[in-house]
């Protein structure tokens, strides 16, 4: 190979590859590797992986590395790959799964984490290479990671690499390299609908590690659960929006007690806000909700929020996918008869039977909550790899299923209940374009804005005080509620409020 050449450099790297180092090849770095390349070959996503048996068996610190090393490439992937390729001897050259990543993986260490001697980066990430059979490519990850290195400390930089500035994180970064980690067309559209300051804001929010909020769940005394959790070394602060909510500064919440028996659970803010909402007794309806159907309803966390703030009402949650049902059930356990599970496709509910009752008999819940599939594209930080595989094509596609889940789950509300519709998606052909175009099929039913609801959660204590006030500043001119990624600590959320027409269309 031409990268290939003997003698230190400039940088006092070696600039042959190193002896074979399979004893010394770290735990994390191995774990980090081998979820890449699931994730590059669309097998599953990183926070599954990254919550599986092979990463929970890691030590602490080598959960924590392979997590960030996960995280990390994902979100500067566009970046690394352009800096590498102008590294290699042949640019347009198509390299293997393997070696793609074991370049990404040694390039995002060397431009991202101060803390790992380049050194070591490059050692191991030639050290993977080897183990999945690419010997005769390692040679070529010890060279352009070598060159990486010295484009990195020289004058002359890799192309693709920006010039940063350190950030409070200690990571990297400008605003050139943040928006150039997001596809170009995601960049655009969100300058387009939200204006520049905004789209670097998502942009910014998306290279982030999401903080990591957590419910109290409504059983428990708020101040004797904080300080079970503080004496397990678990650092909190108050929650942004929430009264129930609380960010951890410090601490393995999922290592606690509290945790495991579900008296504290992971849950962004943004996604409670979601639960809160649909869950607070309606001051419209001439009576509790005494029926609430969640139609898209795993993992189950707004769920319990719905039971929490309704402890008599009977709950159907219905989840298409038979193994996150199962999962959903396990997690209701302790609920009884309250919360009944069923394997249901929302799009088709206007033929399911639940029960006694009929789904498209108008009598048959109060309130419904449509949680729909989306893009995700309001959790890039959290789930990095959507910007990788998501196409502008796709949003229709999607926007064809809310719309028939929407619909069905409309019908399914007796005359005057309410229907909550939300997503976790920033693309109005997922938001409102579906709202507006449902609404245009059943004219009788009506947008309700959500400023009567914030009013009312912030006067019950629900919302932290004066959280009302900055959240009507998220209201769209239609009354719905937009929260774009990290305005209020949250991923990105889009929340409508829909009323079922008196009588039922023909």
């Amino acid at each position: 190979m031409s990268e290939i050449k003997k003698g230190p450099g400039k940088t006092g790297v070696p600039r042959q590859a190193p002896k074979n180092r399979a004893a010394d090849l770290s735990p994390a770095r191995k774990a980090a590797f081998e979820i890449l390349q699931a994730v590059e070959r669309g097998q599953t996503h990183s926070d599954e992986l990254l919550r599986g048996r092979a990463v929970e068996g890691l030590s602490a610190a080598d959960r924590n590395l392979a997590t960030a090393l996960v995280l990390g490439v994902l979100r500067w992937q566009i970046q690394l790959d352009r800096a590498l390729q102008g590294l290699l001897s042949r640019p347009n050259a198509k390299l293997d799964t393997e070696v793609r990543i074991a370049l990404r993986l040694g390039a995002f260490q060397i431009l991202h984490m101060d803390r790992i001697p380049a050194r070591a980066a490059i050692d191991e990430s030639v050290e993977l290479a080897k183990r999945v059979g690419q010997r005769f490519a390692s040679a070529m990850v010890n060279a352009v990671l070598r060159k990486l290195v010295t484009s990195r400390t020289g004058t002359a930089r890799a192309p693709g690499i920006a010039t940063c500035t350190t950030h409070a994180d200690g990571d990297l970064w400008s605003e050139q390299s943040i928006t150039g980690s997001h596809p170009a067309w995601m960049v655009e559209r969100w300058t387009r609908f939200y204006g520049e300051e905004a789209a670097a804001g998502i942009c910014r929010h998306g290279q982030l590690q999401p903080m990591s909020a957590v419910r109290l769940a409504e059983t428990e005394v708020e101040s004797e659960v904080e300080a079970e959790l503080s004496a397990a070394g678990i650092e909190l602060e108050p929650g942004e929006l929430l009264a129930r909510a609380r960010v951890v500064l410090a601490g393995d919440v999922t290592g606690c007690a509290a945790f495991r028996e579900g008296r504290v659970r992971l849950q962004d803010e943004g996604s409670q806000l979601v639960a809160e909402l649909a869950a607070f007794a309606d001051g419209d309806l001439d009576r509790e909700a005494k029926s609430i159907l969640d139609a898209c309803a795993a993992p189950g966390g707004k769920t319990l929020i719905l039971a929490e703030r309704n402890p008599e009402a009977r709950i159907v949650a219905c989840e298409s996918s038979k193994p996150r049902l199962e999962q959903m059930r396990k997690r209701f356990s302790g609920l009884g008869e309250r919360v009944e599970c069923r394997l249901q496709d929302s799009a088709k509910l206007a033929s399911a039977k639940l029960g006694a009752t009929s789904l498209d008999a108008p009598e048959a819940f109060d309130t419904a909550l449509a949680d729909v599939p989306c893009s995700g594209t309001g959790t890039l930080g959290r789930n990095p790899e959507i910007r990788h595989r998501l196409r502008a094509e796709d949003l229709e596609r999607q926007a064809e299923r809310q719309r028939a889940i929407l619909k069905a789950v409309l019908c399914a509300v007796r005359p005057g209940g309410k229907v909550f519709y939300s997503t976790c998606s920033l693309e109005p052909e997922e938001n409102e374009q579906v709202v507006a175009a449902v609404l245009a099929q059943t004219p009788e039913a009506r947008l309700i804005s959500l400023d009567g609801r914030l009013e009312q959660l912030a006067a019950a204590g629900i919302l932290t005080a004066g959280s009302a006030e900055r959240l009507r500043g998220a209201l769209t001119a239609e009354g719905c509620l937009q929260l774009l990624p990290g305005r209020f600590g949250t991923d990105g959320f889009f929340i409508a409020q829909i009323e079922r027409p008196k009588a039922v269309p023909q």
